[in-house]
C-alpha cells in the first residue's frame, strides 16, 4: 500500500488573495464546482492537467520563520531570468540570488506573504 499527495497546503493570512497570486504565477485554474471568493478561508487552485492542487488556508498567525518545505519552479517557456523578471513584476520579492557565473544555480524568492520558493533554469537552458 502507498499514499499520494492529494494537495499541497499553504497557510496564509488571506487565502483568496494569495491563491489568486499563485494562480497567475502557475496558470492554474479554480475548481468550477467550488469557486472561491474574497473572504473565503480555504481556496483551491488546480493545475490545468489536474495533477497538482494547491490549497490556501487562512490562519491567524503570520509567517514567522524560514519555510521547511517550498516549491521549486521551472519556467515552462523562456529562461530562468525572463521568468524571474515576470515574478518580480507580479510582486515576488528576491530573498537570495544563488545563480553562478556558468549559468547554474537558482534564485530564492518570496510570495506576497513571505513564503519562499525558488526559480530554476528551464529545461531548454539545461539542455543547451
Amino acid at each position: 500500500m502507498t499514499a499520494y499527495v492529494s494537495h499541497t497546503t499553504v497557510d496564509c493570512t488571506d487565502a483568496y488573495a494569495l491563491s489568486c497570486w499563485w494562480q497567475t504565477v502557475l496558470d492554474y485554474a479554480r475548481d468550477p464546482d467550488d469557486p472561491d471568493e474574497p473572504g473565503d478561508e480555504e481556496c483551491l487552485i488546480i493545475s490545468r492537467d489536474g495533477r497538482h492542487r494547491l490549497l490556501f488556508i487562512q490562519v491567524p498567525e503570520a509567517k514567522q520563520a524560514k519555510n521547511r518545505i517550498h516549491l521549486d519552479l521551472r519556467p515552462a517557456d523562456g529562461s530562468r531570468d525572463t521568468e524571474l523578471a515576470r515574478l518580480l513584476k507580479l510582486g515576488a520579492t528576491e530573498v537570495s540570488d544563488l545563480r553562478n557565473p556558468d549559468g547554474t544555480g537558482w534564485v530564492v524568492l518570496a510570495d506576497p506573504e513571505g513564503n519562499e520558493f525558488c526559480i530554476l533554469r528551464s529545461e531548454a537552458e539545461l539542455a543547451g
